[in-house]
């Protein structure tokens, strides 16, 4: 036989043993996840669509006009999607390292093999929460088609990527230092606010823009919303290429620091 052939073979071998691997990660992470029952996969779905609808119904209860367009429920939903996807991609993905720190005793599991098994399961649970929201709201009455489906599709895959390079920043962090949950947590309430969910953030005074446009979270509700209303996010806010650059600037030193501090988090 020869050495191309059992080469070839080594690397099936490898690629199979590997998948095997991301598999038995997502199916734990599955039925631990919540009670440890597979149903909690279904609580991870009610969990972020829940939190959606809560706003929606408060802000109407409130008599809340919506901040731009004529339907608030439309307009309160392509703010918190997008900012729902990131969210749960990057606390998730954090939590991975966490959560199965007793699974890197194995030699044959990697922190690698943990974060992309969670990053997987959080875009799989990201597109159901979407499909469940869109039923939902067409439900109620609401036309959920974006007049620019692509640019909806790439606002929410561009969320994701954010939330996987913050997820495996943080999750580098979270495994040497278990206390960073909580910081991290406070965090992410405070991006919540600046993100421009609930608001328009044109209509805010130029020395408020000016800060917020460093946010790359803000960036991707624009790019959202500008699938949906025609004309919006014509202004400086919506830089998709300073955030698509820190998206994969923050997943490229994620992994950096996950190949530099294995040995640390292992401890």
């Amino acid at each position: 036989m020869s050495a191309e052939v059992l080469r070839g073979s080594d690397i099936r071998d490898r690629l199979a043993t590997h998948g095997r691997i991301l598999v038995a990660l997502i199916m734990r992470d599955v039925t631990t996840r919540f009670f440890g029952s597979p149903l909690g996969f279904i609580i991870a779905i009610a969990w972020p669509v829940s939190h959606i609808f809560i706003l929606i119904v408060l802000n109407s209860a409130a008599g809340r006009a919506a901040p731009y367009g004529d339907d608030p429920a439309l307009f309160f939903a392509t703010g918190l999607l997008p900012f729902m996807c990131f969210n749960y991609m990057s606390r998730f993905t954090m939590m991975g390292v966490m959560l199965n720190k007793p699974l890197l005793g194995y030699p044959i599991v990697k922190v690698g093999d943990i974060l992309i098994a969670r990053a997987t399961l959080e875009v799989l649970n990201a597109a159901v929460v979407v499909i469940v929201t869109a039923i939902i709201l067409t439900a109620m009455g609401v036309d959920v088609k974006p007049p620019r489906p692509q640019e909806a599709m790439f606002a929410l895959m561009a969320m994701m990527l954010l939330g996987l390079g913050f997820g495996i920043v943080n999750g580098v962090i979270a495994g040497m230092f278990a206390f960073w949950f909580t910081p991290f947590a406070l965090f992410q309430i405070v991006l919540w606010i600046a993100s421009g969910v609930i608001l328009v953030p044109d209509e805010l005074p130029a020395q408020a823009r000016y800060w917020l446009s460093y946010n790359p979270a803000l960036i991707g509700v624009e790019w959202m919303r500008s699938a949906y209303y025609e004309g919006y996010g014509l202004g400086e806010l919506l830089d998709k290429r300073y955030m698509l650059g820190f998206s994969v600037t923050t997943l490229f030193i994620g992994l950096l620091m996950e190949r530099a501090m294995r040995g640390r988090i292992l401890q």
